[in-house]
């Protein structure tokens, strides 16, 4: 249901869709990406494994507007899949206008441009087949076209609206 500005108002199905998910553990990425404006990139917990031949994820960002919409107009991005030494970084890309993508915070570029962080559990460089709208959101279906392993720290989960790291994997 929406009002007439076209601003959603919230249903109680999506309430308790929202109370649902926030106590079901979700992984937590950051996606990054070049635009002839910068580097952008933000904080994602749902990115999920669609098919490994051909390799594809999915994963989806509220708006198209700011660091959502020049994920969704870039060529390729890259998605890190992050532990908990990255915590206080995805919460900063998951602030609009916080501090990123500092020679402190530990980033690098890839040859092929996008924006890289070398310590992540894993670097999955993708580029979108598919966007689908859905309300406010968009629904990232992609490729992936490389992988990069890194150091394997303790998982980082994101819960009722915290983020929690698991205990380390045997």
């Amino acid at each position: 249901m929406t009002v007439a500005s076209g601003a959603p108002v919230p249903s109680a199905v999506g309430e308790g869709l929202k109370a649902a998910f926030r106590t079901h553990p979700a992984g937590v990425a950051i996606i990054t990406a070049s635009t002839p404006d910068g580097p952008v990139g933000l904080t994602a917990s749902s990115v999920a494994s669609v098919a490994v031949d051909p390799a594809a994820i999915v994963f989806s960002v509220t708006r198209a507007t700011g660091s959502a919409g020049g994920l969704l107009s870039a060529d390729s991005f890259v998605v890190h899949l992050i532990d908990d030494d990255h915590s206080e970084l995805a919460q900063r890309f998951a602030v609009s206008g916080s501090e990123r993508f500092t020679p402190e915070q530990g980033w690098s570029s890839l040859p092929t441009g996008e924006p890289y962080l070398p310590a992540a559990r894993f670097a999955l460089r993708s580029r979108a087949l598919q966007i689908v709208p859905v309300g406010t959101s968009s629904v990232v279906i992609a490729e992936v076209l490389d992988v990069l392993a890194g150091p394997q720290g303790r998982p980082l989960v994101y819960v009722d609206r915290r983020f929690h790291s698991l205990p380390p994997q045997p």
